[in-house]
């Protein structure tokens, strides 16, 4: 199971890019509950590379894709239409 490419389909499916966010918790929502952990370990990864942005709001961490790797993130998930951004 390649949790990288779930996380990066989930939010791409979801067009949580840029200014669009959503709350680093729901990042297991949806995985089957004995990868929940590994989810967030690897969400951090995707974090670290810079193809998921944060931003820290008084209600928790939030997260959305990088505008600046919609591209590249295009061709991993295998989705031939690019968002609207």
């Amino acid at each position: 199971m390649n949790l990288k490419l779930i996380i990066l389909r989930k939010l791409f499916r979801r067009r949580v890019i840029g200014e669009k966010h959503t709350a680093f918790e729901h990042i297991a929502a949806g995985i089957p509950k004995h990868f929940a952990g590994d989810a967030k370990i690897v969400a951090q990864e995707l974090i670290k590379e810079n193809f998921i942005l944060t931003k820290q709001t008084s209600y928790g961490l939030q997260i959305s894709l990088n505008p600046d790797k919609i591209e590249e993130i295009t061709l991993l998930v295998g989705d031939n239409k690019a968002p609207h951004l």
